[in-house]
């Protein structure tokens, strides 16, 4: 594997089944280097099996893909809505909207179109002075005036919904739900369809917003479902008792049931995340996973509308899960919870329900995305595309194991080791700690197109992967457990795992590093002043540096007042200020230090990555700085992500490899 090979693969995201549940659809998308842009295509595939067929050829991006209840196949491609036959023929524009639509969901009785978009509802400074066209400048009076990687501009996120009629949909009478208020759908910065939805009976639409602005929005995780109803118009908060994210609603296929995520505190966006179901015939709520102690991510109901499905983490792997109801909701238990899948891998979502199957995406840690179908009574996997099997089939591969290592406080940690191809036990590697993000994310088996584990065990590397405090996939304690404890026993496991690892005959303690991003890169930048001569370098991506400026620049403020106590002009100053900032350990820095940092990132903001730079030079420390000017907190664009890659490997070249 090499950074270009890496960049030519593609990238599947699965979509949804034919109405008769014969194909699937799904997409493919392929990045091309030169232009510096990617485009999506469209494909189908039997379930039964066979050759793959791209429905889809123009140039530009087409997904979000809804087959209308005639059966035609709606996508989106540039900003407006689509629709054509099951093949791909005979495509025809049904919206003309200039400034682009999104998430479009038929209404089941086919009357109505709903979908979301961007409106205008505040003036920014070239409107405030049109006379002064060119200027560049920003009037701020409130908190979140940017969010992840975009500043506010005085649009907001709006659901709507029109006639539809004869593959038209009349966007002159589009009803705006949320009319002039000043709150998103889809949640941002990474919501999507999942947050709008019909009621199987067309008269009511479901959607997810947070009722609150500026400092307000900034400090809270608290967003609810809200019902709007058709005929009168009107909206009620149906999660108003609940104080955190409520989030995924869907519908039992009758209707006669709701089912929805939940997150019980205000601020902490990590919380254990409830699977809720409401019964609209006994007007009863329900916590399905009261006494299951994990978290639930994605929800679908079967067709028979007897069980729930969803994805969970399961120690250090994302597995299938199903729920089968009772009669009576009220004496659901674990028994009723069953896991389907099991093995070394990822299923990341579900594309729908098919006889006695269930077609998912999956991943591993050697394999880009492709899609399934699994049988839902046995569990057993059914590749059903092959999208980048050329490419693998003449690629050696590096082995991946588990391996459980004892921690500080004698308990079982995860660690997942990736080995070089053609690994030798008979020979010595330099060894890299893998830090990871979140802090509450998995170390799970994704495939990452950037910190890809197979790339950096191909540049002759073994990896080391600790499934550390605060990852989900362990009960819900261990992935709480690292709130207000970032230095501590987290730190604690990541030497753990390294120091256990490195009793085996072929890791090179000479030539041993560490990795990571936000967290992650925390991690490292702590690391960096606690590590007694353990490593010989390390890479630092979007890391936290500094706990106060961090406090005083990022924008979502729940997440530092639930990680590290509050603001640190506090009385008391919560001790994480003191005893886990990695600013105050600088002091003991004495190791090569390669910092990347994206000035587009506001999550972690530009600063924290030039402190450290700054602090490492004037240390007299070996370092550099990678700096990307259009980059956020992730590397999005082909070029730069190669830039990434390639200044990755060489700095290992030169501080730890030789």
């Amino acid at each position: 594997m090499t950074p270009e090979l890496l960049w030519q693969l593609g990238r599947v995201n699965g979509e949804t089944l034919t109405p008769d549940g014969k194909n699937v659809v799904y997409g493919v998308s392929y990045y091309n280097v030169q232009a510096n842009k990617g485009e999506e295509n469209l494909y189908s595939v039997p379930l039964a099996g066979g050759e793959p067929i791209q429905l889809t050829k123009t140039i530009g991006s087409e997904y979000n893909v809804e087959f209308s209840p005639e059966g035609k196949m709606g996508y989106l491609y540039k900003g407006n809505w689509y629709e054509a036959n099951a093949d791909g023929s005979n495509a025809t524009q049904a919206t003309e909207d200039t400034h682009g639509i999104d998430n479009v969901k038929y209404s089941p009785d086919g009357k109505w179109v709903l979908f979301t978009k961007d409106i205008k509802l505040d003036k920014n400074t070239n409107d405030i002075y049109p006379d002064l066209p060119n200027a560049h400048a920003r009037i701020i009076n409130d908190l979140m005036y940017r969010h992840w990687s975009t500043w506010e501009d005085g649009t907001y996120g709006h659901v709507f919904y029109a006639p539809y009629s004869a593959g038209k949909v009349d966007m002159g009478k589009a009803i705006d739900i949320m009319k002039d208020e000043r709150y998103y759908c889809p949640q941002q910065p990474n919501g999507g369809a999942e947050d709008v939805t019909w009621s199987p009976d067309s008269k009511t639409i479901v959607y997810v917003t947070k009722k609150k602005t500026g400092k307000e929005y900034a400090l809270s995780t608290n967003t609810d479902l809200y019902f709007y109803d058709i005929a009168s118009g009107n909206t009620t908060d149906f999660t108003q008792d609940n104080l955190g994210y409520d989030t995924y609603p869907v519908f039992s296929p009758d209707g006669s049931k709701i089912a929805w995520l939940s997150m019980e505190h205000d601020g902490y966006e990590s919380d254990k995340n409830r699977i809720m179901v409401y019964d609209f015939k006994t007007k009863a709520k329900y916590d399905f996973t009261k006494n299951w102690d994990e978290s639930a991510s994605s929800l679908k109901w079967s067709k028979d509308n007897q069980k729930l499905f969803f994805i969970e983490n399961a120690f250090g792997t994302d597995q299938l899960f199903e729920i089968t109801l009772p009669k009576n909701l009220s004496e659901l238990t674990t028994k009723n919870f069953r896991q389907i899948t099991s093995g070394d891998h990822d299923v990341t979502a579900m594309l729908g329900e098919s006889d006695n199957d269930m077609v998912v995406t999956r991943t591993d840690m050697n394999h880009a995305s492709e899609v399934y179908k699994v049988n839902i009574k046995t569990g057993g996997f059914t590749q059903l595309t092959f999208t980048n099997k050329k490419v693998y089939n003449n690629l050696q591969m590096g082995k991946v194991e588990k391996r459980w290592v004892t921690t500080t406080d004698s308990k079982k940690e995860l660690v997942w080791v990736i080995y070089p191809p053609g690994f030798d036990s008979t020979k010595k590697y330099p060894t890299l700690l893998y830090c990871q993000g979140g802090p509450q994310s998995t170390v799970s088996q994704f495939y990452s197109f950037r910190w890809n584990f197979q790339l950096m065990a191909a540049n002759g590397y073994i990896i080391v992967a600790p499934c550390r405090r605060g990852m989900p996939g362990f009960g819900t304690a261990w992935n709480a457990e690292i709130s207000r404890d970032w230095g501590g026993q987290p730190m604690r496991d990541y030497l753990s795992a390294i120091d256990s690892i490195s009793k085996l005959p072929y890791v090179d303690v000479t030539r041993r590093g560490a990795v990571g991003a936000s967290y992650g890169g925390y991690s490292i930048f702590f690391l960096a002043g606690i590590h007694n001569g353990r490593f010989k370098t390390f890479i630092a991506h979007d890391g936290v540096f500094d706990f106060e400026s961090m406090y005083g620049t990022t924008e979502e403020l729940w997440f530092p007042n639930w990680e590290t106590g509050g603001a640190y002009w506090s009385k008391p100053t919560p001790v994480d200020y003191e005893k886990f900032n990695p600013k105050n350990f600088v002091d003991k820095w004495n190791t090569p230090i390669l910092i990347i940092q994206g000035e587009q990132d506001f999550r972690v903001p530009v600063e924290q990555g030039l402190e450290a730079f700054q602090a490492a030079q004037l240390r007299g420390i070996k370092s550099r700085l990678l700096y990307l000017d259009e980059e956020c907190h992730w590397v999005l664009q082909p070029q730069d992500a190669l830039i990434w890659q390639h200044e990755f490997f060489k700095w290992l070249d030169e501080t730890l490899k030789n």
